[in-house]
């Protein structure tokens, strides 16, 4: 279902906008499109004065997987947000050590203190982080809206399958263009 409406209550989410993830080489969509989209969502609702969320991870979750993500000690700034979200004094920001934004964090804690009932959520890895904290937010009772021009993927079938199969069983999906058309009809 594309994205209908915005609740008065609506937080940005944005996954994995970090230095070392966003220098991968990911697709369908470069990550540069994705952290640009991703800063005109968190200028438009920190202009509206919503909630924007900024989510990194610095580890990951223990146990063994037939395929590992990646190996060796990353740069010294590879957690770092990228700069071209302009992180505010006001932002949320959520550390996290495993796959989704919901787990092992505070952020449903911060989400509920300020009485947000809809998630809008954007970043990097669409099949990974992003749909791990849509299906979180869905559980926790949240309306799930994804920013389908602001998700991108290391394998463009995952993200291909997130989009169409996952996504529309959480919430709906919209446009970057179509998300900023909804916050301005807001007032």
């Amino acid at each position: 279902m594309p994205v209908t409406t915005l609740d008065a209550h609506t937080a940005l989410v944005l996954i994995d906008l970090q230095k070392g993830i966003a220098g991968l080489p990911t697709s369908p969509l470069p990550a540069a499109e994705v952290v640009e989209r991703g800063a005109q969502l968190a200028a438009a609702f920190r202009e509206r004065g919503l909630p924007v969320v900024l989510v990194n991870v610095t580890g990951g979750a223990p146990g063994r997987t037939e395929s590992a993500m990646g190996g060796g000690t990353p740069p010294a700034d590879w957690a770092e947000l990228v700069p071209e979200l302009d992180r505010q004094p006001g932002d949320l920001t959520v550390t996290k050590q495993q796959w989704g934004a919901f787990h092992g964090t505070n952020l449903d804690l911060e989400l509920r203190r300020r009485g947000v009932t809809q998630a809008v959520l954007g970043g990097i890895a669409t099949s990974i982080g992003v749909e791990s904290s849509a299906r979180a937010a869905h559980e926790h009772g949240y309306h799930v809206t994804i920013a389908t021009d602001a998700v991108t993927d290391l394998d463009p079938e995952a993200h291909r399958n997130s989009l169409e199969k996952i996504f529309p069983r959480l919430g709906e999906t919209g446009t970057t263009e179509a998300i900023l058309k909804l916050l301005g009809r807001r007032g």
